[in-house]
């Protein structure tokens, strides 16, 4: 599981594309993707290696500013562990 300190990035394997037909990001990785909703996106678009996952939740707290900043937090965390258990996302070094 990420910690707080930790910079995740994209696996080598996953790619974030815009697709024009439906209107979204969807994360490719080999033959399969994943169709991200707004936020899934705004979460993976983050996920570049220089940015910790606090600093990816701070940011996601201004930008949604509207959601309870415990819900943003608990959903980024869920989101990137299932990531990481689909071998999506890596810890920078």
């Amino acid at each position: 599981m990420l910690a707080p300190h930790d910079r995740p990035r994209l696996a080598r394997r996953a790619r974030l594309r815009w697709d024009e037909r439906e209107r979204r990001y969807l994360l490719l990785y080999p033959e399969r993707g994943l169709l991200l909703n707004d936020v899934g996106a705004a979460i993976v678009k983050r996920c570049d290696g220089t940015r910790s996952v606090a600093a990816i939740v701070a940011s996601l707290v201004a930008e949604f500013g509207g959601t309870p900043p415990e819900a943003i937090e608990r959903d980024t965390l869920a989101f990137l562990a299932e990531l990481e258990t689909r071998r999506l996302v890596e810890v920078a070094p």
